[in-house]
């Protein structure tokens, strides 16, 4: 296994070379799931793993105009090592020892630096969460995002439904009903 860790404004030379898979993580369920099927799309395939957070914290357009933006910056891309470490260990007790891996943190918005990671013959691999239509309003899809801007073969994991109570069949729904509403 061969681990990297490349922070903000790192050049596309110093991570693997040849046909990666990426996958975008934070701390949702759904990226969990997604990181599952990378882990095993990158096995089956000998692919290099990319594990790829992207912070959402607040970036000053000119941030040497604000000298707190340099500490905010670094505190967030070291919380970025640890999100991809803790989805790790959740998911595979830690990272897979038979994987070559880079693990990338970015502050800004994840759409925008996912397809800017990706390039043509990686596998981008994100989750997708099931979210109401006033959170989707509010806080856009990044991997709809991704699906249409991605010069890379996208691949959208989608969160399992958690298991529902057994329904009653039709006749059985139908005697319960009439039993106790004559």
């Amino acid at each position: 296994m061969v681990e990297y860790l490349v922070e903000e404004g790192a050049v596309d030379h110093e991570l693997p070379v040849g046909a990666r898979l990426i996958v975008g993580l934070d701390e949702s369920p759904a990226s969990r799931w997604a990181l599952a099927w990378a882990i095993g799309a990158a096995r089956l395939h000998r692919m290099a793993l990319l594990a790829v957070h992207v912070s959402r914290a607040p970036v000053h357009p000119f941030p040497e105009a604000l000298p707190v933006q340099h500490t905010v910056r670094a505190g967030e891309e070291a919380r970025c090592a640890e999100v991809v470490a803790g989805v790790f260990e959740d998911v595979a007790g830690g990272v897979p020892e038979d994987l070559t891996m880079a693990v990338v943190g970015k502050v800004g918005d994840p759409g925008y630096h996912l397809v800017d990671l990706a390039r043509e013959g990686d596998l981008l691999v994100l989750g997708r969460s099931r979210r109401g239509m006033i959170s989707r309003f509010l806080l856009p899809s990044t991997s709809m995002y991704c699906a249409r801007h991605a010069r890379a073969t996208v691949v959208i994991v989608q969160q399992p439904s958690p298991p529902d109570e057994p329904e009653l069949s039709g006749v059985r729904a139908r005697r319960f009903w009439s039993r106790r509403h004559p």
